[in-house]
């Protein structure tokens, strides 16, 4: 979608737009470097970057929560549901939840309070029917990765990020190396039109 339909007014400042935290597949920094090198020379990581910038480009990655919830707004569940949809085209390929929080509250809170917004994202997934084996919400940045740097509480933090992971071990298309066919096997079928679901940018959910 274009410019993810202008990032649908959810944050309203050109920050909103740019790369966020959990945005970029693993890149194999410390402790990973080992995953890195195996995913370069198997060219699982190439190709898992080029879907991790598709999706990023084609549908909104992030959803916002109200002050200290995990519950899902009917906006979150417009914007999971593109991101849903997107996901079931490609079931050799997992996807990480990234939780985060404003500043306000004890870090331990924030933290708990990230994973639980990651886990939400994850079970309406799950209710869609992707499986919970392509699903992870093991990361919570808690309140450490603000879009915003600010002590006071402030919506654009309060997110959820999608973002591609890798694929999934054992898929028969993974064991054949057909990562090439898995990135752009819906090239084509992308091009049909598809239904537009409109967002509500002037409901309340939007208030800062």
């Amino acid at each position: 979608m274009r410019n993810w339909m202008m990032c649908l007014g959810l944050a309203g400042t050109l920050s909103a737009c740019g790369l966020e935290a959990g945005y970029q597949v693993d890149s194999g920094t410390f402790g990973n470097a080992t995953l890195n090198n195996t995913q370069m020379m198997n060219g699982e990581r190439s190709y898992a970057q080029t879907l991790a910038d598709r999706f990023a480009r084609e549908v909104p990655t992030q959803i916002n929560f109200a002050f200290d919830s995990a519950q899902l707004d009917a906006t979150a569940q417009q914007v999971l549901t593109l991101q849903a949809d997107w996901i079931r085209q490609f079931p050799e390929v997992r996807f990480r939840v990234y939780g985060h929080t404003d500043a306000v509250g004890s870090s331990g809170y924030n933290k708990s309070l990230g994973m639980r917004r990651a886990r939400a994202v994850v079970s309406f997934f799950a209710s869609r029917g992707i499986s919970r084996n392509r699903l992870e919400a093991v990361v919570s940045y808690g309140e450490t990765q603000p879009l915003v740097p600010t002590p006071e509480r402030e919506r654009r933090n309060r997110r959820t990020v999608t973002q591609v992971s890798g694929f999934v071990d054992g898929h028969q298309n993974i064991l054949d190396g057909k990562y090439a066919q898995v990135v752009y096997r819906e090239y084509i079928k992308s091009a049909e039109p598809k239904t537009t679901v409109e967002i509500d940018t002037t409901s309340s959910a939007f208030e800062q």
